[in-house]
């Protein structure tokens, strides 16, 4: 019975020790795909919550070059409730490349009233701005 035991005990632990050596890390794993796009390296603008993608559309953008270089943009936020609604707004500047100069506005109140169109312009601080992303939320 003793013996028995043992070499009960023994399996057990091998088959153990097998399992746990079997499951040992094997090196550098490939990066995940994302889950959601990448709007934000695609799209002029972009809403962030759900409330504010049923909310909210941008019916357009407009943009400029300032005479002394720097970058104007102005969305057209539109409200499709027929209730008034408070989001936030703000910019991220970006060169030609696409990614950020450093430059991005902080986030600006909007209230848009019952099916009504708000604009938004933002100025860029310097000239190396080339490209943008608006990013709405919801107020908070």
């Amino acid at each position: 019975m003793k013996k028995s035991f043992l070499s009960l005990l023994a399996a057990g632990g091998a088959v153990l020790l097998v399992a746990g050596c079997s499951t040992h890390d094997k090196g550098p794993y490939l990066p995940e795909g994302v889950k959601t796009p990448a709007y934000e390296g695609r799209e002029p603008v972009v809403l962030l919550d759900p409330g504010v993608q049923y909310s909210v559309t941008c019916s357009g953008v407009q943009e400029q070059m300032l005479p002394d270089g720097r970058l104007e943009v102005v969305a057209h936020l539109r409200n499709r409730e027929n209730r008034r609604i408070e989001v936030q707004a703000n910019c991220v500047f970006k060169d030609l490349n696409g990614f950020s100069t450093g430059d991005e506005t902080p986030f600006a109140m909007v209230i848009l009233t019952e099916n009504g169109t708000e604009d938004v312009k933002f100025d860029s601080m310097n000239n190396l701005a080339k490209k943008y992303t608006i990013r709405v939320r919801q107020a908070r």
